[in-house]
C-alpha cells in the first residue's frame, strides 16, 4: 500500500492542453473516484499515473517516490481496463498468473497467488475454464484477479463496469467495495457515472475540461457543491437550477424567478447580481393551495418506492421527487414549496456558490 500524490500535473498535445495544473493527494488505502463527462481528462490522468501517457509538467509520486521517469512495469501499479483483455486460449488460472510468469516468479508462488485471488473473487471453481465459458461479470472478476495477484501498491480502474448490464453493475459495485475493504490498497477508479462515484468512493474528484472542479467526500459534494457544474453533475436526478434574483425587505429574503416563482429563503446572503437557485428534487415539498408555487404536471414516473414528477412553473421545468404516493395525474396543478434550509444559491454569471 502507498499514498499517491499528483502535484501540478499538466498534459498537452501540441498547443492543446487536456490536463491543466491538476493537484490531488490520495491517502494510503483510500478509494478515490475520478468522475466527469466524456473528454474531461479523467482517463488521460489515469494513464499518466500508469505511465502509458507522458507528463508535460508537474510530478506524480507513489509512496513518496517521484515516478515521472519510471517505466510502467516498474511503477508497482496494476490496471483494470474497460475491456477485459483476456487471452482466449488460456485458462482462467493461466490468465490470472500470466504477469507473474513474465516476471519469472516460481511456479509454486504463482499457483498460490492465483489460488488466493480466486478465493477472494469467488473464482476457485472456474480456474480450469476458458474466458468464453464465463459470464461478463465473471470475466471482469478475472481481470481484477490478474491485477490482485501482482500485489501492487496502487490499483487503477478505467471504467471497468461500463460493459455490464445494469443489474450486474450494481452487484459488481458492491463486490469492488468489499474487495477494497479486504485488501486495504489504494484504488483510483475512473467513471462518468456519478452513481458509481457516490456509492463507491471514500473521496470523489470531479473534473471538467482538464481541471478539478471540486474534490471531497461524496456527501460533502452532494450537500455543498462549489459551483453550478458540480451541482448539476452530482445527484440523480440532477439538481434543479432556477435563474432569478434575491429580494430583501423587512420580512426577510425571498427568491424571485420566472414562472411566478417567489419563495422565502432563510439566508443572510445579500447581492444585486443575478442568482441561480439550486434545489434537489427531494427538497420540493407539496404545500396547501395558496402557500406554495403552483406548477403544472407534465409527466409522472412511478418506481414503486418513489414518484418522480416533471412539472412546469410557467415555462420553467422542474423535477420533484416524492417518497410517498400521491394522487396525481398529468395536467394537474400541484403547489410546491422548499424544505427548510434546502436552498443552494449560486452567482449566475460566475457559477460559483454564494456563501455568507
Amino acid at each position: 500500500m502507498a499514498s499517491l500524490d499528483i502535484a501540478n500535473v499538466k498534459k498537452a498535445y501540441g498547443d492543446v492542453e487536456v490536463i491543466r495544473d491538476v493537484s490531488i493527494g490520495v491517502p494510503d488505502g483510500a478509494f478515490v473516484v475520478l468522475v466527469g463527462p466524456s473528454g474531461c481528462g479523467k482517463s488521460t490522468l489515469l494513464r499518466m499515473i500508469a505511465g502509458l501517457e507522458d507528463i508535460s509538467g508537474g510530478t506524480i509520486s507513489i509512496g513518496g517516490k517521484v515516478i515521472n521517469e519510471v517505466e510502467p512495469k516498474n511503477r508497482d501499479i496494476a490496471m483494470v481496463f474497460q475491456n477485459y483483455a483476456l487471452y482466449p486460449h488460456m485458462t482462467i488460472a493461466e490468465n490470472m498468473g500470466f504477469s507473474l510468469r513474465l516476471a519469472g516468479r516460481p511456479k509454486p508462488e504463482i499457483a498460490q497467488r492465483v489460488e488466493d485471488a480466486a478465493r477472494i473473487l469467488g473464482l476457485s471453481d472456474y480456474l480450469g475454464r476458458y474466458p468464453k465459458q464465463l459470464s461478463g461479470g465473471q470475466r471482469q472478476r478475472v481481470a481484477m484477479g490478474r491485477a490482485i495477484v501482482r500485489n501492487p501498491q496502487v490499483f487503477l480502474f478505467d471504467e471497468p463496469l461500463s460493459n455490464l448490464d445494469a443489474k450486474l453493475r450494481v452487484q459488481m459495485r458492491a463486490e469492488l467495495k468489499e474487495l477494497h475493504a479486504r485488501l486495504k490498497t489504494t484504488m483510483i477508479y475512473v467513471t462518468h457515472d456519478q452513481i458509481e462515484a457516490m456509492t463507491m468512493a471514500d473521496f470523489i474528484v470531479v473534473m471538467r475540461d482538464g481541471v478539478v472542479e471540486q474534490m471531497g467526500a461524496p456527501l460533502a459534494l452532494y450537500d455543498t457543491p462549489s459551483n453550478l457544474f458540480v451541482a448539476g453533475f452530482i445527484g440523480s436526478p440532477a439538481m434543479n437550477q432556477l435563474p432569478g434574483r434575491l429580494v430583501a425587505d423587512e420580512n426577510g429574503s425571498r427568491f424571485v424567478g420566472a414562472g411566478d416563482i417567489a419563495w422565502p429563503l432563510e439566508t443572510s446572503i445579500r447581492t444585486d447580481r443575478p442568482v441561480t437557485l439550486g434545489i434537489r428534487p427531494e427538497h420540493l415539498v407539496p404545500a396547501p393551495d395558496g402557500q406554495g408555487v403552483p406548477a403544472r404536471i407534465k409527466l409522472i414516473e412511478q418506481t414503486g418506492s418513489e414518484t418522480y414528477v416533471i412539472a412546469h412553473f410557467g415555462e420553467t421545468p422542474i423535477v420533484a421527487l416524492f417518497r410517498q404516493r400521491l394522487p396525481l395525474a398529468i395536467g394537474d396543478t400541484i403547489s410546491l414549496t422548499l424544505a427548510p434550509g434546502a436552498a443552494h444559491l449560486f452567482d449566475t454569471e460566475t457559477g460559483q456558490r454564494l456563501t455568507a
